[in-house]
């Protein structure tokens, strides 16, 4: 039978002071909003990009940012490129050590467009980046996390960002549900196979938070601003809490599920979206 985690006080349940994390996709939205909340907590966090010119303005407003002395680095990576997820993870161990304790596979891309119009190309970059760079990046960073799950407290914490459309059926969003479904599953299958591992894997869902791809999504529905706003007022008609989410909403989320406060908890799939799957 394997040990329950030795987490003690309430302080320590609640912390994660000097840990480290690999992020994707931390220069903008959700992921921007990831780093910038375990960073706060004292975590040192190594994010990518696709290109540097996000990256640098990014990394400069960090440094500038008293809350967060020091403790993020980042380089450039295309999360679709099998090389660049190699070079990723290299570069994110020579940053923070042999050890890591939080993978958070963010990175991700939309379209909005029907099954039988979305090309064979777009399908599979849809795949590559949000389905395969997550479980290929998990791999990668298995040793890592593994060294981190064997020590004393509640283990190393992978989690995953997906979507509610992983859950929900959405038209014209076919492809990129098909990618957030798989991530739903492959986050069940690892936390079964890593769990005697020490490390626990879990998933968000989101539902819509007000981010720059979220505002592209609205606008490949239809061109036409005012169409488009409609669409998206019919959207969270169905939503109870009736307002869009808040990128810091979805991170304070994912740094619980990093937390020993959430040590019991492997395999889950998420949602944090205003009530939007209930109604559904």
């Amino acid at each position: 039978m394997a040990a329950a985690a030795g987490i003690r006080s309430r302080e320590e349940r609640w912390s994660l002071a000097g840990k480290t994390a690999l992020v994707t996709g931390g220069s903008k939205g959700i992921g921007r909003a990831i780093v910038e909340e375990l960073a706060g907590f004292g975590v040192r966090v190594h994010t990518c990009a696709r290109t540097a010119a996000d990256l640098d303005e990014r990394l400069r407003a960090w440094a500038a940012d008293a809350r967060l002395p020091g403790r993020v680095t980042a380089s450039v990576c295309d999360v679709s490129a099998r090389g660049d997820r190699e070079a990723l993870v290299a570069a994110a161990r020579a940053e923070l050590g042999p050890r890591l304790d939080i993978l958070v596979n963010n990175a991700g891309q939309s379209t909005f467009r029907a099954a039988t119009e979305t090309a064979a190309g777009d399908y599979a970059r849809l795949m590559a980046t949000n389905l395969e760079s997550c479980f290929h990046l998990a791999q990668l960073a298995h040793p890592l996390l593994l060294a981190a799950g064997a020590g004393a407290g509640a283990g190393a914490a992978v989690v995953n960002v997906s979507s509610i459309a992983g859950l929900v059926a959405y038209p014209a969003l076919a492809a990129y549900s098909a990618t957030k479904g798989g991530l739903n599953q492959l986050t069940r299958s690892l936390a079964a196979e890593w769990a005697g591992d020490g490390v626990r894997v879990n998933c968000v869902a989101p539902g819509g938070v007000q981010t720059d791809m979220f505002s592209s999504v609205a606008l490949e529905m239809d061109p036409d601003p005012e169409t488009s706003l409609r669409m998206m007022e019919a959207e969270l008609a169905r939503v109870p809490l009736r307002r869009f989410g808040e990128t810091e909403e979805i991170a304070s989320l994912v740094a619980f599920l990093c937390m020993p406060a959430s040590s019991y908890i492997t395999g889950q799939v998420i949602c944090a979206d205003g009530g939007r799957t209930i109604a559904a």
